[in-house]
This record gives structure tokens, sequence and C-alpha cells, in this order.
């Protein structure tokens, strides 16, 4: 069930309980768990918070609460599959879901009693009307005729058989009729479940809850920001959903620093400052140097084409068509001198036009931490998926949890600093896989899709073993490769990647993503390819991660997996 009203439905029903919080592993869910918790602390809310990373851990989860705990939160989890049917919890059980998977499972929608979901309502969801997918029971015993017959044989037997007759006709309708509704039925839900994609960010819609209860402040306006910049990042969502998003957030923004203008804060040395920036599309600029920074950032990168030597020349020339010296460009950005860090954006623009460059700058949002410590929300959301996805080998899952949740706070600079030197590292990794495939021509057309196999035993193939740093690399790959072909068919195909994931059980972690293209709606077909594919060929697969686009699979059955695929996508 929908909830109108979050405050009343939601917020009163939990402020005097004990609550769980089950929270996935991407940084849009940390942030909109940090706001949460910041909120519980205010009115002191017991919670149990739980990372959660797939539906085992889910399932496994709740069994270990579900005796103490009458009311789970699901952030970005739970919404796009039959809960009850998954968790078989008891009827007293609660679940609240804040979910940007899409669609929205059916059963969650119509289910009045125990799922509550805390979506926002004005997203494009499309959900089927009631009667089309359900059908009552009683409509399909309706008057079963065929037991009326009378044992006494006092009738005369001309009329019993008409009487059968009208029975049968009746049955065999009703029977036609339902078949009818049953295909139809399955019509309307293959529609309704044949793409993935994302909705509002859910830390945005957590954040309008505090804003309802007239309880929000700048450290909870700051991780909203961060939780939508995750899904612009990551590519979750349209530009145009993200320019939309982005001046809601803006409204929020402005009244806060209005609000702060005449208090003494905004002196103080440790005052928080958010501003809307329109700033340039380089990963981590300001805590990097501009060269290292252009070289490793998607949309430079593939427009450069930095794989080549061609792309290489192209670069210098741009650096010299900016009149920046190379001392300046390859020293770290702190350093820079201040004469050119003043107008620098301007000047990067200008010859990023010529370069053909259009829309090197984006809307986004900047932070200040007293005088000295100014980060973007990019910046911030790479340091936290660096953090969450570490492949240091004493580290668990929820050791990596905690640091990326602890990088969000503005006392802890000092994870988020360490974060900032892992995504730098990340970024390297992946530009350099990015440039190794597209030399080795390592991306092969497969038909109705491209794909791409990393070895074992590839630079920092560990690293993607991991979903977020996978994706990235993804959405990298297929750029690069639209911008180097020269076949026009190919630049309009979806591409599936597959990594090594755990070499002692033999199995590979499998990703598709849609076409590249500007005004892509971001819908992914591949969840239910994938299901199917499975399905036909026995692949032992497992669907396991809360994007369906994501799965595991054995090794040696990827072969049978892949031809089926070609067969049912052809």
């Amino acid at each position: 069930m929908f909830v109108t009203d979050i405050r009343k439905e939601f917020y009163d029903v939990v402020v005097n309980q004990r609550v769980a919080l089950l929270v996935a592993s991407d940084i849009d869910a940390l942030c909109a768990c940090k706001i949460l918790q910041a909120l519980f602390h205010c009115d002191q809310v017991q919670y149990t918070l739980v990372p959660v990373a797939s539906w085992q851990e889910l399932g496994t989860a709740f069994l270990e609460h579900k005796e103490q705990f009458r009311y789970f939160v699901l952030i970005n989890c739970g919404a796009n599959v039959d809960l009850l049917e998954m968790l078989q919890p008891d009827e007293d059980s609660i679940f609240f879901i804040c979910d940007t998977h899409r669609p929205v499972d059916v059963v969650n929608v119509y289910n009045d009693t125990q799922v509550k979901l805390l979506i926002k309502q004005d997203d494009d969801l499309g959900v089927p009307s009631y009667d089309d997918i359900f059908r009552d029971e009683d409509d399909e015993e309706g008057g079963d005729d065929s037991g009326n017959e009378s044992d006494e044989g006092s009738e005369p037997s001309g009329k019993r058989r008409r009487f059968d007759e009208g029975a049968v006709e009746r049955r065999i309708e009703r029977q036609r009729a339902r078949r009818e509704w049953e295909a139809q039925r399955r019509e309307i839900l293959f529609d309704y479940e044949q793409y993935e994609y994302h909705g509002t960010s859910a830390a945005m819609v957590i954040f309008e809850l505090t804003w309802v209860l007239t309880k929000d402040t700048k450290d909870m306006l700051w991780w909203a920001v961060i939780g939508l910049t995750d899904q612009w990042v990551h590519d979750k969502i349209t530009h145009m959903k993200y320019v939309t998003d982005i001046a809601t957030m803006q409204r929020h923004v402005s009244r806060h620093n209005h609000r702060n203008e005449d208090e003494e804060n905004s002196l103080s040395i440790d005052c928080m400052r958010i501003s809307f920036e329109y700033d340039l599309r380089l990963s981590l600029y300001q805590h990097w140097s501009l060269y290292e920074s252009i070289c490793n950032s998607c949309y430079t990168s593939c427009n450069f084409k930095l794989w080549s030597l061609n792309g290489q020349k192209k670069l210098q020339e741009f650096l010299a068509d900016m009149g920046l010296p190379l001392k300046q460009v390859r020293q770290k950005f702190n350093s820079m001198d201040m004469s050119i860090k003043e107008n620098l954006r301007e000047v990067i623009e200008e010859s990023s036009n010529k370069y053909g460059m259009k829309d090197i700058r984006i809307q986004t949002f900047g932070v200040h931490f007293g005088f000295k410590n100014r980060f973007l929300a990019n910046d911030v959301v790479h340091a936290a998926a660096a953090l969450l996805e570490s492949t240091e080998k004493d580290e668990s899952a929820s050791d990596n949890f905690i640091k990326a949740l602890d990088c969000l706070s503005r006392s802890n600079l000092e994870c988020l600093h360490k974060g900032i030197d892992m995504a730098k590292r990340k970024l390297i990794a992946i530009q350099q896989t990015v440039a190794s495939c597209i030399c080795t021509n390592l991306i092969l057309s497969q038909g109705p899709f491209l794909y791409c196999y990393l070895m074992e035993g590839t630079p920092d193939v560990k690293l993607f073993s991991k979903p977020m740093a996978l994706t990235l690399l993804c959405k990298y790959l297929l750029k690069a490769f639209v911008c180097s072909t020269r076949n026009k068919r190919c630049k309009q195909l979806p591409l599936i990647m597959a990594a090594p994931m755990d070499v002692e059980k033999g199995t590979v972690i499998v990703l598709g993503i849609p076409p590249e293209s500007e005004t892509s709606d971001k819908k992914n077909f591949f969840g239910r390819a994938f299901e199917k594919a499975a399905e036909s060929t026995s692949s032992r697969t497992l669907h396991d991660h809360f994007d369906t686009s994501i799965i595991e699979l054995k090794s040696e059955d990827r072969t049978k997996f892949l031809d089926a695929l070609i067969t049912l996508l052809s």
C-alpha cells in the first residue's frame, strides 16, 4: 500500500516503537539511513541497523530479528519482489519500504495491512488496476450449477438433459472467460514488469519527511543531495529527472541559507555552507591534479579518446588552447596559482566548446566545512562508494558499510579523505581497464548486444567483482566504445559484461546495461532476459542482487547462457 501521509502513517506509528532498519549497500541508501538515524536520535527512537547486500542477507536479517521487532524499515530493497511471499512473516509484522527500484511488485502495492510503501506517487509508476490482476475466488466459483442435479427420479429425462446442457454451457463460458482474463493478466503484468528502472532517491523521500516534521538540518539536506548525486553518478536516472530533482533540492538549500544568514553560526569556524554550483564534469579534480582528473574522468576521456595516441595529442592541444602551463596542470589543484584557479571553470568551458564538449559543466552542489574543507557532492559519492566496496583483505562487508557511513559525517573528514584516495585508485583502474579493452578489441558484437568478458588475471579484476565498480566500468566502457567505433549499428546496442566473482567457487558476475544515448530512459530489460535465459538452459545462476540486471553465474555455464540470450533477444 502506498503511504499518502508519511508523517501520520509512518513516523507517528514508529516513533514510540523499536525499529529494525535494513539498509541496502548503495550510497543513496546510506544517505537515507543517516537522515533517519539523525531523526531517530532527535526523538530517542530505539533502532537496530542491519546492512543487507542481497536477498539472502535480507532473509537472514529478518529471521534473526523477527522475534524482537514488529516494525521493519527497508531502505532501497524489498519493493520489487512479493515481500510477504519471500519472508513469510507473522501477521503482526509491518514493513515500511523506501525503495528506488521499479517496478514495484503489485502484491506489495495492494497489500493494505503489512506492506507500507514510502514511495513518491508523482513518479510515473503505471501500476495496473486491481481488477485487471486480482480476481476474487467467489467470482470463479459463482453458482456451480453442475451439482444441482436432483437424485430423485421423478423428473422427466428430457427436461433434465436440457437443464444439464445449460449448466455445461455456462461452465464452458466461465472457463473461457477465465482463460481470456488470465491471458490478459499475463500480458498486463509482462508489460508492467518488463523493464527495471529507478525512481526518486530514497534520501530525498526521507528528507521530505524531516522537512514535514520541521526537524531538517543542513547535514540532513547535504545527505539528501549526496543521495540524488549517487543516482546521477551511477547513471540510474535520466538527465531530465536529475535536473528536476536538483531544482527541488536547490529550493531547500536556498531556504536553509536564508534561514541562517543572520545567525552567528554563519561566522563560526566549523560552520557548514551548502551552495548550488554549475561545476565541471571532472571527477575529484579539487583533490587531484587537473591533468589526472581529465585523464580519468569518463566524460573527457571518451571525448578525447585518450586510449589512442591521437587522443593524447588532442589533450595536449586542449591544454595549450586553455593557455595553462603544464607545470600548473600537473600539480595538486590546491597548489595551483590563485590567478589560474579563479576563472578556471570559464576557461575550461570555453575551450571545451571548441572541442565538441558542449556540456562539460553540470548542475550540482558543493559544501564548505569551515574555511578549509570544500567538497562537491560527486566527490563524496565516489569516496563513499570506494569505501563501501573496499577490497582490502581484513575488512568484512559490515566494516566497509560502517566506514562508508562514517565518511558522510562532517566530524569524520579523515575517513572521507581516505575514501577520496581510494576513489582515485579506482578511477585509474577503470580508465586503464577501458583502455586495454578498447585497444585489444575485447568488446564483441554478439548480434542483439555487445559482450565483454574480463579474464582472470586482468589487473584490478578483484575490484570489478563488486556491483558498483563493475557498473561504473560498464557505463564507461560502453561510452568509450560508442565514441571509438565506426559501426553505426553497434552504437545502438546494449552491453553485457562479465567478470570473475569467486575463483574458488568458479562463479562470474554478469551485468547488463541499456544502450548509450543522450535521450535514454535508463530502463533496463536484462533482468527478465537473464531469468528466461537461465531457465531455458538450466544454467546455475544466483539472482540475489537487488538490481535484477546483476546476477552470479557458474563459469562453465557462461557459453550456453550467452547463446540462450542471443536467441531470446534476436
